[in-house]
């Protein structure tokens, strides 16, 4: 190689390196922190270097090419999504089988119980809405690729379960099955149901709820009204990175009709009334079926069931962290719901929870049925430590 072009391939590749570098400083246009990260504590300059490494084009490329082979050459996409046909994902939780999963179902079905007996001695109706896979919903797209066996029958070994044990917890399958001949009750990229079919839910939970324990007090009227349709990318086309160099390959959006949910102007109460004391009808727990308002069942339930619902349910915890967070909250201490509905999707049942920031006797005593629920209420507080006290 003479000098000559060896300073040519040198200043070449200097070219494309600065190239690349001014290029992916356009991605700083876009960059954005909270106004807690700040310079001092080095959590913006860590931020900024994240984003910039995210926005690199050639680590851009890199990614961009190989989930664009991986999708082609064998139908994959990253861990976390499964490819079914007619451009379905399904959520490989739903696929995978589960280490210990015995003994994360008993553990997870003493909780439930310890959970429903206590409500039972204070007076509260729980309310188990145990939301059946999108695999079991729509198997006729899931394609080459099958549930593992302890998902085979999940959904129906649950519910006897909780026949069983004494636990309400109304079929939602059946309904959501009838729904769909109608319309998608879940969306076709993403792990959640559609408003439609967080309505269905709603209206077979308000139904069970009037006839097995009714609400006092007023009814409550609502009324719900449908945005313009729009187009959505589901939560699980993150786990197929093409965009931007190969976005033609992600299947196509869904449509989601978003809705909107209101108490009606004319019922008659002012709002002194309808929020001077402290009674709580109906209380939410679950996961993020029910925290996202995107589907819209909080409001769906309040319509179904005629009264206001208080919403504790956390995106991306599962169903059991959420219940044991509310369990221990003053806003339960001291207004208790009539009715507490319980949003437990099926595949969190055989998997395992990390209850590391709850006091180990407190689970443990839950798991017994103790006899009150405030006992333990108070043994858990008493026994935080100031940091988890702070938190």
């Amino acid at each position: 190689m003479t000098r000559s072009f060896r300073i040519l391939y040198i200043a070449l590749f200097l070219a494309i390196l600065l190239a690349l570098g001014t290029w992916s400083l356009r991605s700083f246009a876009s960059f954005s922190t909270s106004a807690e990260t700040t310079v001092l504590d080095g959590h913006w300059t860590k931020a900024a270097e994240t984003h910039y490494d995210d926005q690199f084009p050639l680590k851009r490329l890199g990614t961009n090419l190989w989930a664009a082979l991986d999708f082609k050459l064998f139908n994959e996409g990253r861990p976390g999504v499964v490819l079914g046909k007619d451009q379905w994902l399904y959520s490989d939780e739903e696929f995978n089988p589960i280490v210990n999963s015995e003994q994360n179902e008993a553990d997870n079905l003493a909780l439930i119980r310890g959970v429903n007996e206590a409500l039972k001695k204070q007076g509260i109706q729980m309310v188990l809405a145990i939301v059946p896979a999108k695999t079991r919903l729509y198997p006729e797209h899931i394609g080459a690729s099958a549930p593992a066996a302890l998902h085979a029958d999940l959904y129906q070994q649950f519910h006897a379960r909780m026949a069983t044990d004494g636990i309400l917890a109304p079929d939602l399958l059946v309904p959501l099955q009838r729904a769909k001949q109608n319309g998608a009750v879940f969306l076709r990229t993403d792990t959640h149901w559609t408003p439609m079919g967080a309505e269905v839910v709603a209206q077979r939970l308000g139904a069970t709820i009037a006839e097995q324990t009714p609400l006092s007090g007023e009814p409550q009227q609502f009324t719900t009204e449908a945005k313009e349709p729009a187009p959505y990318k589901g939560d699980l086309t993150t786990f197929l990175p093409l965009d931007p160099l190969f976005s033609n390959l992600l299947p196509r959006p869904d449509t989601l009709q978003q809705r909107s949910t209101q108490p009606l102007a004319n019922t008659g109460k002012s709002d002194d009334a309808l929020f001077g004391n402290n009674d709580v009808a109906v209380a939410l727990v679950g996961t993020s079926y029910s925290a996202n308002p995107h589907w819209n069942f909080l409001g769906a339930l309040k319509q179904a069931l005629n009264s206001d619902v208080v919403n504790y349910a956390e995106d991306g915890h599962g169903p059991i962290l959420p219940m044991l967070k509310y369990l221990r909250t003053d806003a339960f201490k001291n207004s208790p719901p009539q009715v507490l509905i319980w949003e437990f999707p099926e595949r969190y049942l055989p998997a395992h929870n990390d209850l590391g920031e709850f006091d180990p006797s407190w689970i443990a005593e839950l798991k017994k049925s103790p006899d009150s629920l405030q006992n333990m209420a108070l043994n858990a507080n008493n026994s935080e430590s100031p940091n988890q006290a702070q938190n």
